[in-house]
């Protein structure tokens, strides 16, 4: 019985944010005016690309890690929900002609360039070090599934602050939904977590 209420746990908040992706995707993120290089707009997609990036890399190694259908169900959704955005993301860096790499710290939209120095890897709130991912590929079945919940929590936890800096500061209409979007479905998610975690003896870090 407890597999099959966090199993309908974990399906509820990835369809939502599935639909939530999908459904901004069809917006096309076109709006009238093109944002410029240093606008929120582009400094959200860069950084939220590549913050992305290391959630899906977590969620696939963890699925190698444990044998766990919990956690396995919950890393492989998370990876392909994020893979999708970092792809839209990207995508309207494209559309709108602007660089994907800036020679500004990351954070510089939210005026949060100085906060992460990107110290052992860690360039954004919420990131991994390289340490930690090397600790994450060592560990194997409820200790690999209890760091892996623990650090998506952080990580979930820096990209709401980003996604909710992207609501107030961003112009182009579909990126500021999707963005909602991900504050929505990642708070979702990190509640979920800490069910998962407490069922695990363990907690959050933070």
């Amino acid at each position: 019985m407890r597999f099959a209420g966090v199993a309908v746990a974990v399906a509820g908040v990835l369809v939502a944010a599935g639909a939530i992706t999908y459904s901004v995707a069809e917006d096309g993120g076109s709006d009238a005016q093109t944002p410029a290089a240093d606008s929120a707009d582009a400094g959200f997609a860069r950084d939220m690309a590549v913050h992305h990036q290391q959630a899906v890399e977590m969620s696939y190694i963890v699925r190698d890690r444990t044998s766990d259908e919990e956690v396995r169900r919950l890393a492989y959704d998370i990876a392909q929900t994020q893979a999708n955005q970092r792809g839209m993301l990207l995508g309207w860096l494209d559309l709108w002609g602007l660089p994907k790499v800036s020679s500004k710290a990351p954070m510089t939209w939210m005026g949060m360039g100085d906060m992460a120095s990107g110290k052992d890897g860690a360039l954004m709130p919420g990131m991994a070090t390289n340490t930690e991912m090397k600790k994450l590929n060592t560990l194997k079945g409820r200790p690999a599934e209890v760091f892996y919940l623990q650090l998506m929590t952080d990580h979930h936890k820096g990209g709401v602050h980003m996604a909710e800096g992207c609501v107030a500061k961003c112009t182009v209409g579909v990126e500021k939904r999707l963005a909602q979007g991900m504050v929505e479905a990642q708070q979702s998610e990190i509640d979920l977590m800490a069910g998962m975690l407490k069922e695990r003896g363990a907690k959050a870090r933070s």
